[in-house]
């Protein structure tokens, strides 16, 4: 673990912190379906992402209690955006599926997201691309630790 002590490592991550929860703040405006929640997007990001799962593993995977995801599939499958079949294995379970519109409506909010994002960084100079090319990947390890 860097030393938090040193300055310049305290203010490197004082930075960090304040930069991505402010860009998370202004992505969350640029949204397709106002009718999610940013919990119910995340879980349908989480299935895009991690295929089909079971309300406990989506849980953990969202960091939220059991019985709060429960509730976030059963609103999520009354939008016709995700579908509970049999647990192949334990009949006890169901499986969380997305549907083809989720689908849809995941690949339009990530190209409206992406075009805002590009617009945004129209105005970056070679050198800046090049530092974001590179921080990219730290960010996305930092993001699923």
């Amino acid at each position: 673990m860097p030393d938090l002590s040193h300055g310049d490592n305290a203010a490197a991550v004082n930075s960090l912190r304040s930069a991505v929860m402010r860009l998370s703040r202004r992505l969350k405006h640029q949204r397709v379906d106002e009718s999610l929640s940013p919990t119910e997007m995340s879980v349908l990001g989480t299935l895009a992402r991690c295929g089909s799962a079971t309300p406990g593993e989506l849980a953990r995977k969202e960091h939220v209690q059991p019985p709060s995801m429960t509730r976030i599939v059963a609103l999520l499958e009354a939008k016709g955006l995700v579908r509970l079949e049999p647990h192949p294995e334990d009949r006890r379970q169901k499986v969380v599926t997305q549907t083809e519109r989720a689908e849809a409506m995941l690949e339009e909010s990530r190209r409206k997201r992406n075009a805002w994002l590009a617009g945004l960084a129209a105005d970056l100079d070679e050198d800046e691309w090049k530092r974001l090319r590179a921080a990219a990947p730290v960010l996305e390890k930092l993001a699923h630790l």
